[in-house]
């Protein structure tokens, strides 16, 4: 079982991790801690304490769902946090992995997410399931193109690689971890990401088929598709990277013009997870979200769709309002409702 490390803050311990405040509300600045001289001996405590799986639990603002923060081992050694929330009682669960966006932030990423955007994840909570947010490397610009399928190897009695692992290999690595989980029933471990974490359930789902179904909301996909930007896309003068948000890629048809057909297609061809892809009408990148469900369904792959009119990008990630209250208009509730009846379909029946 892959190893996992959290920080107890009662046990006087030099951190090189994202600490996390009290109260769980903000998190904290980057610090490094160290007992002062006199109290070294207490520092034997450790020894008292398995560092190969601890973990803390912390109360979640307005909730009586508490968090378990978790540091989870990836394929090459390093670290990354996740927050795993569950109903009462001892399972087994079915669990539901949620993705927002690009990532890095750490794990005070996730209890940011954790206590300010979870009602979605509350209302999973409440139909049975144990959820978790998670954080993993950011993306690599053009990586998942230009490399191919990450390769290990041993050299000198330890680990070799043909390139460093990516941010979608991170959450195979979760997907893993929680597997083992006592409350979670590894054969109903679902994914649901939205943007970026949407075209990683396209990236992972091609790779890996160790997830019972997986939801891409509004899945950026021009990196799955091999999709040559246009000029909307503009590039960063001082980086050389693109600005792939600023595409304008509303209509399939022009989408189809721009991609490998026979690349993506070859993609498509290995997954066997069902897949509900998500639509958001307005969004620019909608003929991007719509092509990927478009190539699904004309390989014959498991897979649902269905768009929704809403203003915001990650609408289906409900947050705190201004008042520090979760307030979900309409549509939110109903593509939440549509997220938790499709997952239902396949990991309780």
């Amino acid at each position: 079982m892959p190893r996992t490390y959290t920080f107890s803050l009662s046990i006087p311990v030099v951190i090189a991790t994202a600490a996390v405040c009290t109260a769980c509300q903000e998190p904290s600045r980057l610090v490094e801690s160290a007992p002062p001289a006199a109290e070294a001996p207490a520092a034997m405590a450790v020894s008292d304490v398995d560092p190969a799986d601890v973990s803390i639990t912390r109360p979640v603002a307005g909730s009586d769902i508490p968090v378990h923060l978790v540091y989870i081992e990836t394929v090459d050694g390093l670290y990354t946090p996740i927050g795993i929330r569950k109903p009462q009682g001892n399972g087994p669960f079915p669990m539901v992995l949620f993705a927002s966006g690009n990532g890095g932030g750490g794990m005070p990423w996730v209890m940011d997410a954790t206590n300010n955007t979870s009602w979605t994840q509350e209302q999973f909570v409440a139909a049975g399931y144990a959820v978790a947010w998670m954080r993993y490397r950011a993306e690599v610009e053009l990586a998942y193109d230009k490399y191919g399928k990450l390769v290990e190897d041993i050299r000198q009695g330890r680990q070799l690689l043909n390139r460093g692992p990516l941010e979608y290999e991170d959450v195979i690595s979760i997907i893993e971890y929680v597997k083992e989980l006592p409350y979670v029933d590894p054969e109903r471990v679902g994914y649901m990401g939205m943007s970026h974490g949407g075209e990683m359930a396209f990236k992972i789902t091609s790779e890996y088929h160790g997830l019972r179904a997986a939801i891409a909301s509004e899945p950026a996909n021009h990196e799955f598709l091999s999709l040559t930007p246009d000029d909307t896309a503009h590039v960063n003068p001082d980086t050389g990277l693109r600005d792939i948000e600023s595409m304008l890629m509303r209509e399939t048809e022009k989408v189809r013009g721009r991609i490998r057909l026979d690349v993506a297609n070859a993609r498509i061809a290995t997954i066997s997870t069902p897949i509900f892809v998500q639509g958001r009408n307005t969004d620019e990148l909608q003929g991007i979200f719509r092509v990927g469900y478009d190539l699904l369904q004309e390989a014959g792959k498991e897979s649902e769709w269905k768009t929704y009119e809403h203003d915001v990008h990650g609408f289906v990630y409900v947050k705190r309002n201004a008042a520090g209250i979760y307030d979900p208009d309409e549509v939110q509730v109903e593509a939440v409702a549509d997220s938790i009846a499709f997952f239902d379909k396949y990991m309780k029946h």
